[in-house]
């Protein structure tokens, strides 16, 4: 069976995350695919879906907004999960992104699910950098790997018992 892990990353560090769940989900007996939502064509051959955005301002990035919308109908039947990435301290004290929950309805998605990022100022253009003022290293990196691997484990878990059900 396979599963799709798509993302929208603007400096690599959801995408790392995407892959660590892609690892999670091959060790748990899945074939799954990892890659940027706009390299993805087609979402027909896959057993369930994992849609991830970075998030700036707020927000997610627009082009993993336009992937839902774009695959919506060929989504109506497959399980979808969803996550962020990318505000930098606990993820519990940050509220899910109004894009994040509109896409949530869009597709039905069973869950999403915050997770803390990482922040290198060197990847960051002016404005960016103007925003996190506060941030006095040059990297911060809260991203927190068991949590990512369990989430991906329990998706594994339920796509594989809803396929033996």
């Amino acid at each position: 069976m396979r599963v799709l892990v798509a993302t929208a990353s603007r400096h690599g560090s959801t995408g790392e995350v995407a892959l660590a769940m892609g690892q999670a989900l091959r060790a748990r007996g899945l074939a799954a695919d990892v890659c940027a939502v706009d390299e993805v064509v087609s979402v027909d051959d896959y057993r369930a879906v994992v849609l991830g955005s970075a998030v700036y301002h707020g927000r997610w990035i627009p082009a993993a907004v336009s992937f839902a919308e774009a695959h919506a109908d060929a989504l109506a039947g497959v399980p979808v999960w969803l996550f962020s990435s990318g505000p930098v301290g606990d993820p519990n004290l940050h509220t899910a992104p109004a894009d994040a929950e509109a896409v949530t309805r869009l597709l039905g998605a069973r869950e999403h699910r915050t997770f803390a990022g990482r922040l290198g100022k060197q990847d960051l253009d002016e404005e960016e950098r103007a925003g996190v003022t506060s941030i006095q290293r040059e990297e911060v990196d809260y991203r927190d790997w068991a949590a990512v691997r369990r989430w991906a484990a329990g998706i594994a878990d339920t796509v594989l018992g809803e396929a033996a059900g």
